[in-house]
Formats: structure tokens, C-alpha cells, sequence
């Protein structure tokens, strides 16, 4: 697949570069990228949530009624779980969430997400650009010249960059990566991919 390596005021730099069919061109697997997606959810999960049973709620372990007799069910306190009030019955845990996944299924994985975007026709290719400082009308002007648009756009840098990285922090449907933090998720998610020239060529040479 080739693509043309757009400038940051919208023009053409005259370049092509040829997507790897090894990175951009694979056999897409859903079922890897439903396993990688569920695992960087799982991740992000603190696992910190907590009820209390019938052993931790503060009341009264007076009986309430005699074992015998009433007619009707035996208890024994109102820290039971039918009472208002009562302990929680199968409450939650703190547990932790965290899944291992084989390395060559997350690479399928990304690799299959990279070839959607690529079938979708959702990657732009822009030479290399810096920001001497931070600039949020800046960053939305470079966009709105290459035609990324602004519904959930994801910037993939050859390395990282302080000032185009804080440029995007306050706009919600723009999320800026290096090449080395690319998964699958954030491929996914996004609705159009912004590749800054040379990304290519690290996840190629990643790939053999």
C-alpha cells in the first residue's frame, strides 16, 4: 500500500513510502485482538473495590426472635444480608485482574489492528515536524490542514515530544504515543491514525 507523506500546512512533500504487508497487510485475527483489547482493560483496573460482609457492619448480634415457635425463619442478628442495613451477601473483593497474554499473540494482535486501518483507508502520513512550544490552536490547525479530523484521532512519534505531547493533552478525541507505546487498544480506538514518517520503518524492523 502506498500512501503520500502529507506536509504540516496540508501540501504534499512530493514523497511516497510503501506500507510493509508485513506490519499493514496481515491475515487480521479478531480473536487476538479481543484477547489483547480485554487484556489492557483488565490492566487498568485497580481491583480496589470492597463491601462489607455481615462480619464488618456495625449492629446489634442480639437474636431477634426465638429459634422455634414464631412461624417463621430463624435469625440470628440483623447484620444479615436480607436486613437494611445488613451485610453485603458475595460482595466484592479487592482482587487483581492482571492476565498474561504470549508475546506473538499481542504482536498479532497489533499487527491485525494496523491492517484494518489500513484496509479503512484511516492512516495519514506527515513528514516530521517539532513545536517549539506548546500550542493547543497550533496542534488543531496541523490536523485540520492534513484532514486527520477530530473525532478520536491517534498521533503515532517516532520518539517522544514534550511540546507536541502537551499540545494535545486538552483535546479529549486526540491522544499523542510514541512508536514504543503503540497497542492494539489505543490502534483500535482511534478512527484515524496520524503516522509520522520513519514510524514505519521501526515497526517494520520490529516485525522481522
Amino acid at each position: 500500500m502506498e500512501l503520500s507523506v502529507y506536509k504540516i500546512d496540508g501540501s504534499e512533500s512530493g514523497k511516497k513510502v510503501v506500507l510493509d504487508e508485513n506490519v499493514f497487510g496481515v491475515e487480521p485475527n479478531d480473536h487476538a485482538i479481543w484477547l489483547d483489547v480485554k487484556q489492557y482493560l483488565a490492566n487498568q483496573r485497580q481491583g480496589t473495590h470492597k463491601t462489607k460482609d455481615r462480619s464488618e457492619v456495625a449492629y446489634s448480634t442480639k437474636k431477634l426472635i426465638r429459634q422455634k415457635g414464631s412461624g417463621g425463619a430463624r435469625h440470628g442478628s440483623l447484620k444479615a444480608g436480607i436486613y437494611t442495613g445488613g451485610g453485603r451477601v458475595f460482595g466484592p473483593k479487592p482482587r487483581d485482574y492482571r492476565f498474561k497474554l504470549n508475546k506473538k499473540l499481542k504482536q498479532l494482535a497489533r499487527l491485525s489492528a494496523l491492517t484494518y486501518k489500513a484496509q479503512e483507508n484511516a492512516i495519514i502520513m506527515v513528514e516530521p515536524f517539532t513545536m517549539e512550544a506548546p500550542k493547543t490552536k497550533e496542534f488543531l490547525r496541523i490536523l485540520s490542514n492534513i484532514k486527520a479530523g477530530t473525532r478520536s484521532v491517534l498521533v503515532v512519534l517516532p520518539e517522544n515530544s514534550s511540546n507536541i505531547y502537551l499540545s494535545s493533552r486538552n483535546l479529549p478525541e486526540v491522544k499523542v504515543i510514541s512508536v514504543d507505546e503503540i497497542n492494539t487498544y489505543a490502534v483500535m480506538k482511534a478512527h484515524s491514525m496520524v503516522l509520522v514518517d520513519g514510524v514505519q520503518d521501526i515497526l517494520s524492523s520490529r516485525v522481522r
